[in-house]
């Protein structure tokens, strides 16, 4: 399927004019010490041609602005102004519509003379071999970016040269650069404009920096390496940067650590003694001064190995994992001073804490060792020694460490007692308990004995479990716990609790859809799950509903309601019944029947017409609830005698249409909701009305002599049998008068005044018998004819025809009157507009 793609018709449309766009700032065409001539483009006119220019300037006093020029000339010299001073300027565009918005400031400065001395430059930063400058302009002068330049010049120290230029430029400050280091430096400064140079500003002094020394020389021992000390000497850089030097720093770093350094002595000294070292430990050593210009770079690095000496004492032996009640593995840390030497031997001893005679249990290289054959809960003393290439250091700390007790043996099978359908007495005696406390048994419960769950964890010997499932088999059995780990499970016991009332009921259920809707109103359909039997066969329900009225049911899930009122609210809820007892009542549900079908609404009509009737119900003294679920059937008879629906919806008003005229029809109504259809109402009679006769068209005038006239009219033809007759109206200041009324379509008008203005207007009008009388039924007035009274003329000569001879009669209507009317106004509008454009915006 192809689909040709279509496009509308193009339209033209001019947007509406508006005041001009923002113009561009005004150009400086020539300038002077006491004037300045300035010139601008014009802006987009936006439709309305832009007839003058405003040019307003803050008089050389910055901040306000005021009117300097205002005329349609695009240039403007400004006159007796002041020498070497700054003028700002704003430009907006007008037409008719409007003003602009002021272009954007602008500056201008008149000229001057030479500009003064200006003052001397100032140092902003100093370098090594660089020297930063800045400078203002000279005092009093007008400070434009673009109106001065400046020549910087510089006398070195000892140099003899005098004064050169290093800088010519409109930048208020340099850079100089490759300048020697710690030297001074004289300078002046030079102010140009396009008047000539200024005098030199006053001579200012300024130094460099001196540059960073060198590093010293690499450090050397002074006497022996011992073990704790050693002296270290260096000697100072050979290029100290042109300062003396302020202070020396000497840092020494572990071998094993890598790039920590540490400082060790900071002074003008050039020896310094190294203490707190560590026995057989390499370590290096570096140093580095400082000058006015900073940190020089280290020296080479000094490597020293002090001398090595027994180890210190062993840390205390610790457990490496958690203690066994016959076996503890032991972990313990190398000695912190291991003097100097590798650790090549570990000896551990044990003694027990009520015992004086000690036993090696371990001697090795390694750090751990595991002791075994020990008693359950007993507590052992321990020490610990390392040996290096010297020899033993001394022994470490005594500590003392215990084994674990033991889990508690497996307790008996649980005695069992029924106390009720819902609740079993546990009980269980006490196990061995292996060297530590039982301080906690758990107790399992479950339907299945290979599927059971923890249900009571505590120190007690006795347990009930309640909230039981009667009729039911249950399995239990119990572990012992103390610090020690826990013990195995005993036996398992197993009960079965007796028969009961039935189980609680779930919620009842309503089923709407079950009852068909006539006895929807006075019946609710309930169903309900089958609760547990608790081991006694359920033989029948109770349902309670409304004000505690009580239905007894067999053993079935669903049940119906009867004889309920309509339309109200009722709560229900539902037990079972045993041999043994009633259960507890469900949970109650709401529920509500449905209304009973509502009555016919009254029908009437609220609106006639020749071809329409607008029907309304719902109001009277029989006017019934409009809900939102209640709606309507409206159905009229046709002409088979037969109703068809005309409405069928919640609306309670409807217009019918395409009617006859002056014809009765009948109609009935009925309404219906979610309880059902109600009963059609009786037939209600309603009848169309006649229609009037059409508008006549405006009559027409003809005069026939100097005092008589004649008005026609089209006619119309009779309507279904009745007459049709006219009435004639003349129209004035005063109001209407009737000059006729019958069957013709023509009247002859006499006695009128020459000279005058008439309107005439007719409407038709329809006769027809009603109750023994004569009825009328008129129709719209035609609209007026306009006709002008005039002298009859004086016959011409026989043989010549003049225009008033062609035209003797003569007919006016509004609609050409109001055509004139148009033409005249257009025609003054164009002649406005023209003038306009020639006298205001040309």
């Amino acid at each position: 399927i192809s689909i040709e793609e279509s496009t509308s018709e193009v339209i033209s449309f001019t947007t509406e004019s508006c005041e001009p766009d923002r113009p561009a700032v005004p150009k400086l065409v020539n300038r002077t010490k006491n004037s300045l001539i300035l010139q601008w483009k014009g802006s987009n006119d936006n439709g309305s041609k832009i007839i003058s220019f405003l040019l307003e300037w803050d008089e050389g006093k910055p901040g306000t602005f005021k009117e300097c020029y205002f005329g349609h000339l695009k240039q403007y010299k400004l006159t007796k102004l002041s020498p070497s001073t700054k003028y700002s300027f704003r430009l907006a565009a007008k037409n008719n519509l409007g003003i602009s918005e002021f272009s954007e400031t602008v500056a201008f400065s008149t000229t001057g003379s030479v500009p003064p001395a200006p003052p001397p430059p100032q140092l902003n930063q100093a370098g090594i071999t660089t020297l930063s400058l800045e400078w203002g302009p000279p005092t009093g002068a007008v400070t434009d970016e673009l109106q001065f330049t400046y020549t910087l010049e510089m006398e070195e120290e000892g140099s003899g040269h005098g004064f050169k230029a290093k800088y010519n430029g409109e930048e208020p400050s340099c850079t100089l650069k490759n300048l020697r280091r710690s030297t001074s430096y004289k300078f002046r400064l030079f102010a140009h404009n396009s008047e000539g140079k200024s005098s030199p500003s006053e001579e200012v002094e300024y130094t460099t920096y001196p540059d960073k020394p060198g590093p010293p020389s690499k450090p050397y021992t002074k006497g022996k390496i011992r073990a704790y000390n050693v002296k270290v000497a260096w000697d100072p850089p050979k290029d100290n940067g042109g300062a003396e030097i302020s202070k020396y720093v000497l840092e020494i770093s572990e071998a094993s650590n890598g790039s920590t350094w540490n400082v060790i002595y900071d002074g003008t000294l050039r020896e310094h003694v190294c203490d707190h070292l560590r026995p057989g430990t390499s370590y290096k050593l570096r140093v580095y001064c400082f000058g006015i210009a900073g940190q020089s770079q280290a020296s080479d690095i000094l490597s020293i190995h002090t001398s090595a000496v027994p180890p210190g004492p062993c840390r205390s032996p610790y457990l490496a994992n958690r203690a066994k009640p016959r076996e503890i593995s032991l972990h313990w840390a190398p000695p912190v001073v291991n003097g100097g030497a590798e650790i090549i031997d570990y000896v551990v001893d044990m003694a027990e804490s009520d015992q004086t005679e000690c036993r090696r249990v371990y001697q090795g290289p390694g750090l751990r060792c595991t002791v075994s054959n020990l008693l359950p809960g007993r507590t052992y003393s321990f020490w610990i020694k390392a040996a290096n290439k010297t020899g033993f250091g001394p022994y470490s700390a005594k500590s003392q460490i215990s084994t674990a007790p033991g889990p508690p043996d497996q307790c008996g099978t649980p005695m069992l007692t029924c106390k009720t359908a819902t609740s079993v007495a546990v009980s269980w005696e006490v196990p061995l308990c292996n060297g530590a406390e039982i301080c906690d048994y758990r107790l399992e419960w479950g339907k299945l004995e290979g599927s059971m769950h923890v249900i009571y964890t505590g120190p007690c010997l006795n347990y009930e479990v309640k909230g039981l499932t009667p009729a039911t088999t249950y399995f239990c059995r119990v572990q012992a716990v103390n610090m020690a780990g826990i013990g195995m499970f005993g036996g398992t016991g197993i009960v079965t609790t007796p028969a009961s009332v039935p189980g609680a009921m779930s919620l009842p259920r309503l089923l709407e859809g079950k009852i068909p809707l006539p006895l929807a109103s006075t019946c609710l359909a309930l169903q309900w799950d089958e609760p547990n039997c608790h081991g006694s066969e359920i033989t029948g329900y109770n349902i309670e509903y409304g004000e505690r009225q009580i239905v007894t049911v067999d053993r079935v899930t669903s049940y119906t309601l009867e004889n309920l009122q309509p339309d109200t609210v009722y709560r229900i809820r539902i037990q079972a019944i045993n041999s043994l007892g009633q259960s507890p009542f469900s949970q109650s549900i709401k529920a509500k029947t449905k209304p009973l079908p509502p009555e016919p609404p009254v029908l009437e009509c609220v609106c006639f017409s020749y071809q329409s009737l607008k029907l309304k119900w719902g109001d009277g003294p029989n006017r019934i609830s409009l809900s939102n679920s209640i709606q309507f059937n409206l159905q009229m008879e046709d002409k088979t005698g037969r109703f068809v629906t005309l409405l069928n919806g919640p609306c309670h008003t409807y217009k019918v249409q395409r009617l006859s005229e002056c014809t009765t029809y009948n109609f009935k109504i009925q309404a219906y909701n979610e309880a059902g259809e109600g009963p059609f109402s009786d037939i209600y009679t309603f009848t169309t009305t006649k229609s009037p006769p059409a508008p006549l068209k405006a009559p027409k005038i003809c005069q026939l002599g100097e005092n008589l006239c004649e008005v026609t009219w089209e006619p119309l033809p009779p309507m279904k049998g009745d007459s049709i007759v006219y009435t004639l109206q003349l129209l004035s200041g005063r109001g209407a008068d009737q000059v006729y009324k019958g069957p013709d379509t023509s009247f002859c008008f006499t006695n009128f005044q020459t000279n005058c203005e008439y309107r005439f207007r007719v409407c038709a009008g329809r006769q027809y018998q009603h109750n023994g009388g004569l009825q009328e039924l008129l129709g719209a007035y035609s609209p007026s004819t306009v006709f002008s009274s005039q002298k009859k003329a004086i016959d011409p000569p026989q043989g010549e025809a003049t225009a008033e001879n062609k035209n003797k009669k003569r007919c006016l209507t509004d609609d050409q009157f109001a055509f004139i009317l148009v033409v005249a106004f257009a025609i003054i509008a164009v002649l406005c507009a023209v003038a306009i454009q020639y006298f205001l915006i040309k």
